[in-house]
């Protein structure tokens, strides 16, 4: 069973027997991260390195700096550092505007995403290291989001998120299922930049077999729609990791339904509380 536990004035994490998921708190532990990205995207999913990506065998760009990276560590394989086996990229709206914008608004017109009054967070260049890829550690990444839901208060979360292929024909589809059954609503609904839209709608709906359509849609994906995730308007072909975008968009209720008891349960003590309270860790 997980447990969750506040680390001092410092932080939190979350544990369950050598597992441990909690934000970064040093330079080492966020280059761990990167060095985790590169051998996913780059060398087992052939994704193009720049020239220093490759020499440094790192992926990185200049989102990193102001981001949370949230951590999967396998303290049986190493502490810190050594022992990072999942990551994911948290963005807050502050963070962004320290940069100029979200990562996600190189291939969204992220308008409605921006428009929204609520505290936003932007989920990015997830990975876990391929002897871990079980139910149990996106149980754990999504614990972590939740906490991290909680910590800041977010009310939307939204993102890119991938098929492998280029070849929008033949994700026909899973693309018109995502059209047809899940597009968001008009004030949530993203869309592809014109220079990189591509069509959604390549079936018609009466011809979507949707048992079919879900079975061809990855399991990230189909973790967002459970959580009642909605999609925007277009795909993006990305040359450079060999995907086909699509942009989602989370209301965090049911996040924040799902493991609201669970964090209440863990915080509470020595007084009663409305809502877990949770400090950021150092950096």
């Amino acid at each position: 069973m997980a447990e969750w536990k506040q680390v001092g004035d410092l932080g939190w994490c979350i544990r369950a027997g050598s597992l441990e998921i909690r934000l970064a708190e040093a330079p080492s532990e966020v280059q761990s991260a990167q060095a985790l990205r590169y051998a996913v995207f780059y060398e087992e999913m052939a994704a193009k390195p720049s020239a220093e990506m490759a020499a440094r065998r790192m992926d990185f760009d200049s989102f990193d700096a102001v981001a949370d990276h949230l951590l999967v560590i396998d303290n049986a394989r190493g502490h810190g550092a050594a022992g990072v086996v999942g990551t994911y990229r948290l963005i807050r709206r502050e963070a962004a505007e320290r940069i100029g914008g979200f990562y996600t608004a190189d291939e969204y017109d992220i308008g409605p995403i921006l428009n929204y009054t609520g505290e936003v967070l932007e989920l990015g260049r997830s990975c876990v290291h391929a002897d871990y890829r079980t139910g149990q550690i996106m149980q754990l990444l999504w614990r972590g989001i939740a906490a991290y839901v909680f910590q800041h208060d977010i009310e939307l979360m939204f993102g890119c998120a991938s098929f492998p292929g280029t070849e929008p024909d033949e994700l026909a589809l899973p693309l018109s299922y995502l059209y047809h059954y899940h597009l968001a609503p008009p004030a949530l609904r993203t869309r592809a930049v014109p220079s990189r839209f591509v069509d959604m709608q390549r079936m018609a709906a009466d011809a979507i077999d949707q048992r079919a359509a879900l079975s061809q849609i990855p399991p990230l994906i189909k973790g967002y729609l459970r959580l009642g995730g909605v999609i925007g308007d277009g795909a993006v072909i990305d040359h450079q990791f060999h995907t086909t975008d699509v942009c989602v968009v989370v209301k965090t209720d049911l996040v924040t339904e799902r493991y609201y008891r669970h964090y209440e349960r863990q915080e509470r003590a020595p007084r009663e509380r409305s809502r877990p309270v949770l400090v950021h860790p150092r950096r």
